[in-house]
């Protein structure tokens, strides 16, 4: 295992189906106000809403509420939220739903007390934050993102047709994240299977980089084998308690910044999805479903023997017979028929990307150095997503 790292998690995890009675000791942590974040509707018409606010209330907290967190939260939204917060003085945010919602809740945190436009400070510049952070908890009503235990912050200007991820350091990751699996319970198919898509991504753009002998690899394998075998289970049977526990706990892992650690990295399929998402407003595990495929074929020749490891060690091909390049195909195929099993989306087309859109869609894709091929060129990415279309 090559390199030299550092590796701090300061997140304190609930999990299990009584883990919401946790979130009463983790309020005598904080201040008496609240920002209470959450989407549109869904965590009102399941209850959630009402116990989250009773216990608040148990708690004498002040509520202030800031609804209506859409998918692909928007630099205006976000400017709404770091008034409210400032507003009520939050001594705490506590986001409620999926992670779109941590997300905002995250970019919140580090916005409500800047003095600087925080879009173009953290999202443009990625300048370092200096200025007062407010502590943010999560209740997670869907899994995928790894937002629950990370420093991920995903925002979307409309208006110039970005949307940038930033990756704060681990003072703005939620302090504490409750997991309780019966609460994606009532999430819609769609959605879930594209969670798993993100979770699988998240995966892969860790583990194929690199060419050393690394145990970050062994755990990413393992991570993906439950994935696939958990996702299958919640395809065919979307109540089933143990699938939907594996996947909440696998996308915990897969990106809570363990296994990357001795990596270098691959977010060209994130970099790309995330362009896409700019102009389609496509719900996020699609748009790297979408252009996943036509990206790993693309760079298979370039880091071949880990293709190849993937193929086996993930997907069980069987080599006998075969050239390496032919069993890392088969891999990829195999993951090809594992997404059409499921349900995911294999063509931007499908998510209302057109070839008019696909210029400004690679123009809008940050080309990042640490996969195998890290001289990756604009030109290419649009030949990429033209393959995707």
């Amino acid at each position: 295992m090559n390199g030299t790292f550092t590796y701090s998690n300061p997140t304190r995890l609930h999990f299990g189906p009584a883990s919401l009675d946790k979130l009463g000791e983790e309020l005598c942590h904080y201040g008496p106000s609240v920002l209470l974040t959450y989407g549109k509707q869904s965590i009102k018409k399941s209850g959630l809403y009402d116990k989250i606010v009773a216990i608040l209330q148990a708690a004498g907290k002040q509520i202030t509420e800031d609804p209506g967190v859409m998918p692909n939260p928007t630099v205006e939204k976000l400017a709404e939220g770091a008034q409210r917060a400032r507003d009520c003085k939050a001594d705490l945010i506590l986001a409620v739903g999926g992670g779109s919602v941590c997300d905002y809740a995250k970019a919140v945190s580090v916005a409500a007390w800047c003095t600087d436009d925080p879009w173009e400070k953290y999202y443009i510049r990625m300048a370092p934050v200096d200025n007062p952070i407010i502590p943010v908890g999560c209740v997670l009503t869907m899994a995928g993102t790894g937002s629950e235990m990370n420093g991920g912050s995903v925002i979307t200007n409309h208006a110039i047709k970005r949307k940038i991820g930033r990756v704060f350091d681990d003072l703005v990751f939620p302090r504490f994240s409750i997991l309780n699996p019966e609460l994606t319970l009532t999430l819609p198919r769609y959605q879930m299977v594209a969670g798993c898509f993100d979770i699988m991504s998240h995966i892969l753009e860790q583990y194929l980089s690199g060419t050393d002998d690394n145990t970050s690899d062994y755990m990413a394998e393992g991570l993906m084998r439950s994935l696939i075998t958990a996702s299958r289970v919640a395809a065919r049977n979307s109540q089933d308690y143990e699938a939907r526990s594996n996947i909440m706990w696998t996308a915990t892992w897969a990106l809570n910044t363990l296994i990357s650690k001795g990596k270098t990295t691959d977010w060209m399929v994130h970099m790309m999805g995330q362009s896409v998402g700019a102009y389609t407003d496509a719900t996020h595990g699609m748009t790297l479903a979408a252009v996943s495929l036509p990206y790993y074929r693309f760079i298979l020749p370039l880091g071949l023997a880990k293709f190849k490891r993937f193929a086996q060690a993930v997907w069980g091909v069987n080599a006998e017979g075969k050239s390496d390049e032919e069993i890392a195909l088969e891999g990829l195929d195999c993951m090809c028929a594992w997404m059409q099993e499921i349900g995911l989306v294999l063509s931007l087309r499908e998510l209302g990307a057109t070839e008019e859109m696909l210029d400004g869609i690679a123009e809008g894709t940050f080309l990042l150095r640490g996969g195998y091929k890290p001289d990756l060129t604009t030109a290419e990415v649009r030949s990429i997503l033209q393959q995707s279309l």
